[in-house]
């Protein structure tokens, strides 16, 4: 919940009408928790405008690359 209402406190802002969440790993569940409870429970004219997914590799400690998943969405308030 504390993502949520980082996400409704950046929306409050006169000039701000688009937040964008990124996530990697397994933080993408709750990026796209953070946006759907703030879409459905407090914003009703907040919407997806954009979801972009890809992969990162990150060596690891050993040398060797790891693949992690990335994602970024889009809320933009509706006109």
């Amino acid at each position: 919940m504390s993502y949520v209402l980082a996400v409704l406190t950046s929306l409050q802002a006169t000039d701000v009408d688009k937040v964008l969440l990124k996530a990697r790993g397994r933080a993408i569940t709750t990026a796209v928790d953070v946006a759907e409870v703030t879409r459905r429970k407090f914003m009703n004219n907040l919407q997806i405008e954009h979801i972009t997914i890809g992969t990162e590799t990150i060596p690891q400690v050993d040398g060797s690359p790891r693949n992690v998943s990335t994602m970024e969405i889009t809320l933009a308030l509706a006109s």
